[in-house]
């Protein structure tokens, strides 16, 4: 049985590597985030080839053997201050993407056709955005039902 997990990670590499020499702008250098399944020292050769600064999160892990594993990403990139703003918003991201999947109808879709696929995902960001509302409302504002209370003390009118 073949690696398929290998096979779909090298297709991705060079999928990237295609849309970032697709989407270069001219006059500046541009950048590529991606996570550290990417950090991998022919990856972010043919990256840079492409004159685009990848925005790789470090491995730099200990593997099972206690190994350590050594970055392909070095100083030329992590030295700048441009390169900790990707790194430190991805767990943000993941988090709303997170709570689609469990609370929210991102888990499976119900829908074929790509526009009613983007309406639900929609759906579920302004719902995610919802969330902090209530925190947002002084208490004095809500009413006495919104207040929360133990389940023996019920407020009375």
């Amino acid at each position: 049985m073949e690696n398929r997990h290998a096979h779909s990670r090298q297709r991705h590499r060079r999928a990237s590597c295609r849309r970032e020499d697709a989407e270069k702008s001219q006059g500046h250098r541009i950048t590529a985030g991606e996570d550290e399944a990417y950090d991998t020292a022919d990856h972010v050769t043919n990256v840079r080839a492409l004159n685009v600064t990848p925005h790789v999160t470090q491995n730099s892990g200990i593997t099972r053997t206690g190994k350590s594993r050594r970055s392909a990403i070095d100083e030329r990139t992590t030295r700048h201050q441009g390169y900790g703003m990707p790194q430190s918003g991805r767990p943000v991201i993941e988090c709303i993407f997170g709570w689609g999947k469990q609370h929210g109808t991102m888990r499976k879709t119900k829908h074929r056709v790509i526009c009613r696929i983007a309406a639900d995902f929609m759906l579920n960001l302004i719902a995610y955005n919802l969330i902090p509302v209530p925190k947002l409302v002084p208490a004095q504002a809500r009413p006495a039902k919104l207040l929360r209370a133990p389940h023996h003390q019920v407020p009375r009118p």
